[in-house]
């Protein structure tokens, strides 16, 4: 059965239904900004509306790299924490544009090839002197024309190419340039469990987590530290946001915010990886470039509180914001707290909310515990 809605058909697994199905409720900024395509280096539409959420309760600052803060509370002489989340996500740009209008196109941060296949795309097209959404599909060729050798071989992004549908390379250029950036084409999907399947969770989960602190520490009882939430950019293809981010604010601590690998899907080995089921609350990162003190503190956080939580330890780097932040200036005190996820780099990473909600509570927690006379030095 159909209904219709302001005069086009609805179908019955239309998001707003699926959420109903589900009885998951994404959170109004998560949703949203999980739905803008905003990859590294192009960052702007997804931290707009990141800015313009964070201008009702705090300072909102950005910079030249697309990074975004907001300030709580922060003053000269007082200790300041900044909660750090990255709001990249991986994406394409465009290479190549051949005379039939087919688009040749290239990675931005790291992706399994195997993903990419038959998926529909957003290409923020800049043909014509204004940027638009141009909608399109990643084609290859079909496995009827292929070599039997070469049905067993993965496909590589080089024989890859996006089809928008053009007539030809005239036609494509009065929509794309070269250089513009693409995304997967995936809205976010409520599953049950209040669980959710979306692109770009990582790293939007991170940027909605540190918005979220830096909201509730202005909207509760006073606290005796500053805080900043920050937006960074450029993590995906280096951690840059978060290094010129951690220079340029010098905090006393740093929490940056991620995803980790949730263990509880087929596969994946617990005892490499650790146990981080969905469900299973915030992910307090141990590891050799983490400060030994604010792990404690957010350990100490979570038992006091009775915030679910699972640890992770790391013996060299962590691939996250943290290892550029605990080295930025003459060192920062970090931390790292993470979203467990499955399918990461994919168009259906899968999260909890109920995790999501857990590392703002852990932080937060951390946040109005903490001694502003703190000594983070090992």
């Amino acid at each position: 059965m159909r209904a219709r809605r302001a005069g086009r058909t609805v179908l019955p697994w239309a998001p707003e239904i699926l959420a109903r199905m589900s009885e998951t409720e994404i959170p109004e900024l998560l949703d949203e900004l999980l739905r803008v395509p905003a990859p590294s280096g192009y960052e702007t539409p997804a931290a707009e509306v990141w800015r313009e959420a964070a201008a009702e309760f705090g300072d909102v600052e950005s910079d030249v790299l697309g990074s975004s803060i907001v300030k709580v509370g922060t003053g000269e002489g007082r200790l300041t924490v900044a909660v750090v989340g990255h709001i990249d996500e991986i994406g394409l740009f465009v290479s190549h544009i051949d005379d039939d209008g087919f688009l040749w196109f290239g990675p931005i941060g790291g992706w399994d090839p195997q993903n990419l296949v038959g998926q529909r795309v957003i290409v923020r097209g800049s043909g014509g002197g204004e940027e638009a959404e141009v909608h399109g599909v990643i084609g290859k060729k079909p496995i009827h024309l292929l070599e039997p050798d070469d049905r067993k071989k993965p496909s590589e992004i080089k024989h890859m190419h996006i089809d928008i549908g053009a007539k030809d390379k005239e036609d494509a250029e009065k929509r794309v340039c070269v250089g513009d950036p693409a995304v997967l084409d995936a809205e976010p999907l409520p599953l049950p469990n209040n669980r959710v399947a979306s692109r770009s969770m990582d790293n939007r989960l991170g940027s909605y987590i540190a918005f979220e602190v830096a909201k509730r520490i202005a909207a509760g009882d006073a606290v005796d530290v500053g805080v900043v939430g920050c937006a960074v950019s450029q993590e995906e293809i280096g951690l840059f946001g978060s290094s010129t981010t951690g220079f340029s604010l010098n905090p006393d601590v740093a929490i940056a915010v991620d995803v980790t690998h949730a263990t509880d899907a087929p596969g994946i080995d617990k005892k490499e990886n650790g146990d981080h089921a969905l469900g299973s609350g915030a992910v307090i990162a141990r590891g050799s470039t983490l400060g030994p003190r604010v792990y404690e503190l957010l350990r100490e956080a979570a038992e006091a509180e009775g915030i679910d939580h699972t640890f992770e330890a790391s013996g060299r780097y962590t691939g996250t914001d943290a290892d550029s932040l605990q080295i930025a200036r003459g060192g920062i005190a970090t931390g790292l707290v993470s979203i467990p996820l499955r399918y990461m780099h994919s168009t259906v990473e899968v999260c909890q909310l109920d995790d999501v909600e857990a590392c703002i509570e852990v932080i937060c927690a951390f946040i109005r515990r903490l001694d502003p006379g703190e000594d983070f030095r090992r």
